[in-house]
């Protein structure tokens, strides 16, 4: 199951469970829609993968009997940053952002 991570590992912004502008990669590194579309351009600063729309989980459990939901699965309160400085981001965004994501 998703973690489903607080806040952009960029900018910080904050990304609750419901947001509707949080992405993720394969990994799910988490970071909000602006810093994909303008700062990354949907490249992933850790794997170099694309992102994706990150499900949302619901806030019921619609079917009781199997405990789903944020009420039985919370989201994740430990807030993250990337580890690579702006430059190091920077450049290897260049290297790979005109390589389609399905063929990096």
């Amino acid at each position: 199951m998703l973690e489903l991570r607080p806040n952009c590992e960029l900018c910080d912004r904050d990304l609750p469970p419901a947001a509707t502008d949080a992405r993720i990669c394969s990994y799910e590194c988490t970071y909000c829609a602006g810093c994909v579309e303008t700062r990354l351009m949907n490249v992933c600063p850790t794997c170099g993968g694309g992102f994706a729309p990150r499900p949302i989980r619901p806030q019921t459990a619609f079917r009781p009997a199997l405990n789903l939901g944020l009420a039985h699965h919370p989201a994740s309160t430990k807030r993250r940053a990337s580890k690579f400085s702006a430059e190091d981001i920077a450049a290897h965004v260049a290297r790979i952002k005109d390589i389609l994501p399905h063929e990096r």
